[in-house]
């Protein structure tokens, strides 16, 4: 089957249904507060030619969830909890592990 199962002290979720059935037909569905989303591509071209922030534009979504994917990928290179200086875009706890943020570029193709 492949579905997840977590299980609270308020009920049980697999996948995306509330067990037992009879809970999920308690369900109600939550207010719409987002604006509906013509489509990731759309979005994008239209941010690029002026239009309204992307809804997982760069500097409030996308590049803090990177950024989160990105440090736990160096955790687990470190085999150990990392703090992380977020303003400073450093590791505070291991200076070894810093050196899976950057890359060492070749001969004239340094940023």
């Amino acid at each position: 089957m492949g579905d997840v199962l977590y299980i609270g002290d308020k009920g049980t979720l697999m996948g995306h249904r509330l067990i037992p059935e009879a809970r999920m037909k308690d369900l109600k569905q939550p207010p719409k507060v987002l604006p509906r989303s013509p489509g990731h591509y759309k979005e994008w071209v239209d941010a690029c030619r002026g239009g309204p922030p992307a809804g997982s534009n760069f500097v409030d979504h996308a590049g803090l969830l990177t950024e989160m994917c990105l440090l736990g990928n160096a955790a687990l290179c470190a085999q150990k909890p990392l703090l992380w200086d977020g303003p400073n875009m450093k590791i505070i706890n291991d200076q070894q592990a810093n050196r899976h943020l950057h890359r060492e570029y070749r001969q004239g193709w340094t940023l």
